[in-house]
């Protein structure tokens, strides 16, 4: 069964940086793309960043750009998101979701994704 924890989240000021991890147990992450989603409250879960198992492909929202890291560690079967100059509209949850090797293409559409973590609340104050 594929499970995902998220993990990192917390308060940070604005400007500030965080890095989120999201661990894989019960498969094997290195035949995973892994994509980094985001809800904010009232709105729509939006893709944040995907990165191909390869880790050859990399993704990002525009509103993310230049902020945003996404990596990989497949030995200890761990993607990460650093984030960097968070601004107060970074605040959301924010969840990694897990499909099997296809290139990050239709990344950022939920339906893509076959595994979902729980989420990992992301607030930056202004």
């Amino acid at each position: 069964q594929l499970q995902l924890v998220e993990s990192g989240g917390g308060l940070v000021q604005f400007g500030g940086s965080l890095r989120l991890s999201c661990a894989a147990s019960g498969f094997t992450l290195a035949y995973y793309d892994i994509g980094w989603f985001r809800q904010a409250p009232g709105k729509e879960r939006e893709g944040v960043s995907c990165i191909s198992s390869s880790g050859g492909n990399i993704n990002y929202a525009d509103s993310v750009k230049g902020r945003f890291t996404i990596s990989r560690d497949n030995a200890k079967n761990t993607v990460y998101l650093q984030m960097n100059s968070l601004k107060p509209e970074d605040t959301a949850v924010y969840y990694c979701a897990a499909m099997f090797r296809s290139s990050c293409i239709g990344w950022g559409r939920r339906s893509s994704f076959d595994a979902w973590g729980q989420g990992t609340q992301v607030t930056v104050s202004s």
